[in-house]
């Protein structure tokens, strides 16, 4: 009787070939995609600087940044700039070197340098520090030494000049302000594809859609009227976690409730309708779970949510912007903890904008009144 049921079981496998290529297509692509994206060590990572001493010993600094191939520098107007860029989420670091440098510098008085980082994601911020080191080193300070050590009652500082490091928005590097926020629309996400990515399928399967098919709605009305409801769902979701959030693990409040609720409204229809698109393009329930499986998964690695983007390789790094969460955790992140602008997140937004009209557009699309 087993030898018969695991017969049965293998020809209804066998009879549906896009669960089999499912089954074995995903592990390989996934597999293949996070062995070649996933780097724990970022690359060129911005940095805004402002030098207002303009010479030889600034430069030297600046060069032994530079020459280090982390921080990709490029100069601001002022040091008010350098905050706002990290701000606008344009530059992760930055640096300001005082106009009075050298003139202390000459005087063996260690004059202060600042070193600004994003304290959003303390991984990075961690490796940011450490990569600092680049602007001390030996190779770097050893032409800044003007008095011999063997002077009489001159006392010769260790470090010609201090680098002062200065977190920005999360002083305290705590790791809840950065995986939290992310997390709620991992878990937006989740609520969205399966609630929707059933929908359809589970009444083709129970022959409920034919009762649908007969009515003189037309494709568009059929589509948003399947939409509307789960969003509404979605975004009760939304709020709720996002209140226990702040209950409970004290969550910053966002720059701007407004802001919030337009993020909120934008990601949940683009994940609404991407659920409602894996639903007519499935056949079965088994298939709409794997689908959905198959987007979760490269969402999560690759959005920022855990690895800062600036670890991916450039050649893999479209594929992090071809995805919803990687726009709705940059936007949460800076509101809660930034307190970013909405002209700075105006891109992101649009881009968000940008998937619900396609993929709301496909599934309408897609959508046939014929069995």
């Amino acid at each position: 009787m087993i030898a018969a049921i695991v017969k049965k079981e293998l020809l209804q496998l066998r009879r549906d070939p896009r669960l089999l290529g499912l089954i074995v297509v995903m592990p390989v692509l996934l597999l293949l995609l996070f062995g070649i994206a996933l780097k724990l060590e970022p690359k060129s990572v911005a940095m805004a600087y402002l030098d207002e001493d303009q010479s030889i010993f600034s430069n030297l600094i600046k060069t032994g940044i530079w020459s280090d191939g982390y921080f990709q520098l490029y100069e601001v107007e002022s040091r008010e700039d350098i905050v706002a860029e990290i701000r606008a989420g344009r530059a992760r670091a930055g640096m300001y070197i005082p106009g009075d440098f050298s003139a202390l510098l000459t005087e063996n008085r260690q004059p202060h340098v600042e070193f600004f980082v994003d304290g959003t994601m303390p991984s990075l911020t961690t490796a940011m520090k450490y990569n600092s080191s680049a602007a001390t080193d030996d190779s770097v300070t050893n032409d800044m030494y003007f008095l011999p050590e063997d002077a009489d009652n001159v006392v010769i500082a260790d470090e010609p000049f201090i680098l002062d490091t200065i977190i920005l928005f999360n002083p305290d590097e705590i790791e809840t302000w950065y995986f939290l926020p992310g997390i709620v629309g991992v878990l937006v996400m989740q609520i969205a594809l399966i609630l929707t990515g059933i929908s359809i399928v589970r009444e083709r399967e129970k022959h409920t859609l034919e009762q649908l098919l007969v009515t003189p709605v037309s494709k568009t009305t059929f589509v948003i009227g399947k939409l509307l409801p789960y969003v509404f769902i979605a975004l009760l979701d939304f709020y709720f976690i996002l209140g226990v959030g702040w209950a409970v693990f004290d969550l910053p409040q966002p720059s701007s409730q407004l802001m919030l609720l337009l993020l909120a409204v934008l990601y949940v229809a683009a994940m609404i309708a991407l659920g409602l698109l894996i639903s007519l393009l499935s056949q079965t329930q088994q298939q709409a779970m794997f689908v959905a499986i198959f987007i979760m998964i490269p969402s999560i690695l690759l959005s920022g949510l855990i690895f800062p983007l600036e670890a991916i390789p450039a050649s893999v790094r479209p594929i992090c912007y071809a995805i919803p969460l990687t726009y709705f955790v940059e936007i949460i992140r800076s509101l809660l903890i930034k307190q970013t602008l909405f002209v700075d997140l105006l891109r992101d937004y649009a881009a968000l904008a940008a998937f619900t009209l396609v993929i709301t557009a496909a599934a309408i699309a897609r959508f046939r009144k014929t069995l």
